[in-house]
């Protein structure tokens, strides 16, 4: 493609050749070669401006910048054409979009944002459209899917390259939608600059990713941006019992739509009856019966159940699919053996670890012992961590205190942190185990028949960050093995 077609729109300043032709966009020094426009982008950890010399000597013909500075480099850049733009990051996106054809324009691409509820909600629109006789894509933490195929994922949301190359990808195979995770890092990051939504989720919004964000308000901020971006031709549907929810869609272009469970908004629900097989619903008048358990997952099935609607479905032909889908793996997944009952959960926030253990304790009889396992992440936020801590305390009879994805941080320190959350009584009845397969197994021998055993933080997650190393690890592998195998 032309250079001249792929900054088409784009406020820029060109120094050289417009009509030169471009193999490919890389943002990633090591990845040029000859033919490739290289985008030189300023992150949180380095500067893409200090490798345009490494860039054009491994063959970039053009370089996306801030500034020009050619007495830095090599002789030869005086052959190279330079772009120069307000904001490398954004143009990144636009670039992208050109580049790839516009194929979020070509799909109905729906987001969700939010702390909770993200994966689960993309993951079940995926499958019910999937059973509507629909081509569908999907972008989540997980695992990203164009209809049933399966393709490697990094980051909750994809770089701007790689996100518009696989929604190319999804148009190419014939799909009309997908559904796709926004993660607050990608909205800064602007990751999704240039993306044509159709419509957006609020899910909720909590105490998280405040080592990258630094205040509530700069993450809240982060998640609005989200809905600031949508056009005037999409639908957003907000959860309004969440004291943030209706700032989401504070001058929204979009047309806003409200769910609820406390709150009668546009898509309302009220929670029957529920225990560890599923849920009695009524959900805008209709009753029911679904496989997920608690009420945080009747928010995720009303904000399905909307999206649905507004994406077009019949809400009949919803609701029926509804009532089929299976949770997301790794969120609330139950594992029995032993008269013992596991559930594994992705819960790694105080709000989501404290929405798993009141769902249990709505279920669960006075004579079961809930025993929770529970670490948290290195290199992340530490203020959650005594939180978390004291919310597993407060809602179990034993915790175990154990390592979660230590990456470059010592076990041990993490789990002193989580400690400082913790009165004298709560120790008392707090065991430490820095292994997480030994955790689970101890976990395992204190239960008793009827017993409940949370293990949190890791879901769906096979694997273990220890220094820059991820081992395999599962928690639901671990829970059979230990359950399956008690006498």
């Amino acid at each position: 493609m032309k250079l001249k077609d792929i900054i088409k729109g784009i406020d820029c300043k060109v120094d050289g050749d417009m009509e030169l032709e471009v193999k490919d966009i890389q943002f990633d020094s090591r990845k040029v070669s000859q033919g490739t426009l290289f985008v030189a982008q300023r992150g949180t950890k380095v500067d893409g401006h200090d490798f345009i010399g490494k860039a054009v000597e491994q063959g970039a013909v053009a370089v996306v910048c801030e500034k020009v500075e050619r007495g830095k480099w090599r002789v030869e850049s005086e052959k190279v054409t330079f772009v120069v733009v307000k904001d490398s990051s954004e143009v990144l996106g636009l670039m992208a979009d050109n580049f790839y054809g516009h194929p979020s324009s070509q799909l109905k691409l729906v987001g969700i944002t939010g702390t909770n509820g993200k994966t689960t909600t993309v993951t079940l629109l995926h499958r019910m459209f999937r059973q509507l006789g629909h081509h569908v894509g999907l972008v989540s933490t997980i695992v990203n899917k164009v209809d049933e195929e399966e393709l490697p994922t990094g980051h909750t949301t994809p770089d701007a390259l790689e996100l518009n190359q696989l929604l190319r990808r999804m148009v190419d195979r014939g799909c009309d939608y997908c559904f796709m995770e926004v993660s607050s890092h990608a909205v800064v990051q602007k990751r999704i600059a240039g993306v044509v939504f159709a419509g957006g989720i609020f899910s909720n919004i909590t105490h998280d990713h405040l080592d990258f964000h630094k205040t509530m308000a700069n993450y809240i901020a982060a998640k609005k941006g989200f809905f600031d971006a949508l056009p005037k031709g999409a639908w957003a549907l907000t959860n309004i019992d969440d004291r943030n929810g209706r700032v989401m869609v504070q001058n929204c272009e979009a047309k806003v739509y409200t769910y609820g469970l406390q709150q009668k908004g546009d898509f309302h629900c009220r929670v029957i009856e529920e225990g560890f097989e599923g849920m009695h619903l009524s959900l805008c008048g209709r009753e029911v019966w679904v496989r997920l358990v608690g009420r945080f997952n009747a928010y995720n099935l009303l904000a399905i159940y909307g999206a649905a609607v507004l994406s077009g479905a019949e809400p009949d032909e919803a609701l029926r699919v509804l009532s089929t889908l299976e949770p997301a793996p790794g969120r609330f997944q139950c594992v029995s053996g032993s008269g013992i009952t596991a559930i594994v959960d992705y819960a790694h926030t105080p709000d989501a670890l404290q929405n798993v253990i009141e769902t249990i304790a709505a279920i669960r009889r006075p004579e079961q012992q809930l025993i929770t396992v529970v670490g948290c992440g290195g290199d992340r936020d530490k203020t959650k961590r005594p939180e978390m801590a004291q919310i597993a305390a407060e809602g179990s009879d034993k915790l175990v205190l154990t390592s979660d994805n230590p990456r470059t941080e010592q076990p041990e320190s993490i789990l002193d942190d989580m400690e400082a959350g913790l009165t004298a009584e709560q120790l008392s009845r707090t065991v430490r185990i820095t292994d997480r397969r030994q955790a689970i197994r101890t976990a395992c021998m204190m239960a008793r028949e009827g017993d409940i055993i949370l293990i949190a933080g890791k879901g769906h997650e096979t694997y273990q960050e220890v220094n820059g190393v991820r081992s395999h690890f599962d928690d639901v592998e671990e829970a059979e093995k230990e359950l399956r195998g008690k006498n």
